[in-house]
Parts: structure tokens; sequence; C-alpha cells
């Protein structure tokens, strides 16, 4: 729907319009009001090469669109029914909680296999655990391709799926023929393209999940739901959206928490939402409320850091890891919380 800046187009203004929505096979049906005329865009307003063509028109106000920017992700799309499954749980029927530590210490990977039993016993359906790491100074520690086969002993051990972090191709092909369940993409990649093309190529045929996190930088809903839609575009609609903190940072937390935006993401989408609270306030005191509040907004799951021993671990761990006792009694207040939110549905 096109809104002009005065009460209506001229004609010369009108012909303009018209040229640019027939080059994308659309027409323009004006609609005229008591003191404005709006002009509907009739056929596929998606394409995101018109809109920008339009939108920079100086006669032009705005454009709203009353087609979803999405076809795959949209809730109203033939995926609308599509359920994922981990660990046991149907995501939307239970609670699914994804636990793990930060980074694995590939020096020291005890204290992995310790975490890993210790999440199961809390109640964790999936198991996560750090083997590539971004980082913002180039000397901290990386990752070591080492520490995926300890991913692996660990999820043998427990009989729990893994999720790991991927930052470029390599880390996705390593992953996958490594047997990883779930690709994620971290914060600082949920904006490249690139990379969220070639998951979807890689996972075309494969029941692989990929674990999409909100950027820090992501303003907009829409944005976010965008960037799953390149990965779904190849065939493969596991993805689960994890809102995890924005930019910028709110006083006393890492990030700014948003995991009010449940609401909003299901409003537009099917996708299943796992909120990560460790990441979003960065401090361990603080993740068990941001997990309740997570679930009170309606998301389908956790995604929490945690540590046999936070002392001893490396990269996040210290500062925002759970120890296992506070991540079950977590989950036993995030289920009863599950089931409050429910029971009002019903009622």
């Amino acid at each position: 729907m096109i809104l002009p800046k005065s009460n209506r187009l001229t004609p010369e203004q009108l012909n303009a319009v018209t040229e640019i929505v027939t080059e994308f096979g659309c027409k323009i049906q004006p609609i005229i009001g008591a003191v404005r005329t709006i002009y509907a865009i009739v056929g596929d307003e998606r394409d995101e090469l018109m809109i920008n063509r339009l939108e920079g028109l100086e006669y032009v106000d705005r454009i709203d669109r009353i087609q979803s920017p999405f076809k795959l992700m949209d809730i109203r799309s033939d995926l609308a029914t599509h359920r994922i499954r981990a660990g046991g749980v149907t995501l939307g029927e239970e609670l699914f909680v994804i636990a793990g530590v930060c980074t694995i210490d590939p020096k020291n990977p005890n204290y992995f296999y310790e975490t890993a039993a210790a999440v199961k016993e809390a109640g964790a359906h999936m198991l996560r655990g750090g083997v590539w790491k971004p980082r913002t100074n180039p000397y901290t520690f990386q990752g070591d391709v080492k520490s995926l086969d300890i991913l692996l002993e660990g999820a043998q051990r427990t009989g729990l799926p893994v999720d790991t972090e991927v930052m470029e191709e390599a880390h996705v092909t390593l992953a996958l023929d490594a047997g990883v369940t779930a690709l994620q993409v971290g914060a600082r990649n949920a904006l490249n393209y690139s990379l969220l093309r070639a998951i979807g190529r890689a996972i075309a045929e494969r029941d692989t999940i990929v674990l999409l996190k909100r950027s820090m930088h992501m303003g907009s809903i829409n944005e976010f739901i965008s960037a799953a839609e390149y990965i779904a575009a190849f065939g493969n609609p596991n993805i689960i959206l994890c809102p995890r903190g924005t930019a910028p940072t709110l006083d006393g937390y890492r990030n700014h928490p948003d995991e009010s935006i449940t609401p909003l993401l299901k409003e537009k989408t099917w996708a299943p939402v796992v909120v990560d609270p460790s990441h979003s306030v960065g401090k361990a005191s603080y993740v068990p409320a941001c997990a309740l509040a997570a679930v009170a907004y309606g998301a389908d799951g956790l995604c929490v850091e945690a540590h046999v021993s936070p002392n001893h671990g490396i990269g996040d761990d210290p500062k925002q890891s759970l120890l296992p006792a506070v991540l079950a009694e977590t989950i036993r207040q995030a289920k009863q919380v599950w089931a409050l939110r429910h029971l009002a549905r019903k009622n």
C-alpha cells in the first residue's frame, strides 16, 4: 500500500509508480478516500528491490505491506504446522532446555564430561559446548577443533544431542560430519548472509537443527525472521529463534535483555523461540529470573550456560554459568511457569 506525502499522486507521479510496479509483475489500484487517495499494490509486493525503488521516490511517504516478507517462516505459510523434535521433546509441547559450558577446555575435558552428566540430571534435553568461539580480542582463546571430539564424547556418555556454534563454512562441514545435532549461529554471524546460505545448502538434505541467535544489532523483528528465511529457503525448516540480548547494554547487564520479544515473534512466525538468558544478563545471579521471565513471555525453551566449576571454565563460564544445582532449580521453576501459562491459555 503506497501512501503519498500529498493527498494524492499527480498523473505524472502515478505513471512513474505504475512503471516501477509493472516491472515486477504488479499493478496499481487507487483507493479514493474523502480527503486522501492511497494506492494498493496488486500482486506479490514482497520484492525488496521494488519496495526500495518506491520508497526512494520523493513524493512517497511510506509503504505499508499487507503481505508478509517471508515466504516460508511466516505463520500463515505451508510450514505453519511444522514441528521440531529434539532430545525426546517436541518444541511447543513441553519446555525444552539446552544447557552446558560456554567453551570446552581441550586441556581439561573432564570438566565438560562432568558438566554434561550434571545438566542431563538437572533436566536438560540438549547439551551445548563451544568448540570454536568468536572473540573480540585476537589474543584470547578462539577454540580448538580437538574440542569437537570432546563434545561428541559427552553426547555418547549422556545420550543427549549436542549443539555447537559455527562461524565459517569449514566449521559447518566438520560439525555435520562429526554428527552434531544442532548448529548454532551466534549473534555476530546472524547477519552474515553468506554463512546463512552456506548452512542452508549444507543441511538441505539433513535433519540438522539450526539455533539462530538474534544479532545484538538487529533492530526489527522482521530482520531476525528474514535471517531465518535465508536458511529455510534451501529446504530445511528446523530453525529455532534465540533472543539473547541486544545493544546498547543496560547498566548492570551484559546486554539489553530481550526475552519480551517472544510474543512479537509468535505473531509473525511459526518458528519456536528458545531464549538465552545467560548472554542477555551476563551474570549468573540474574540468569534464573531472566529465564523465568522468558518462559512467562511465551518462550518454548531456554538455552542456559552451566558448569560444574565455573571458576575453572574458560570463556564466559566464570561470570555467567550456573552451578548444576541452580540449573536444576531453575528448570523446575520454569516448568511450573510453563504449566501455569498453558493452564491460563486453556481457561
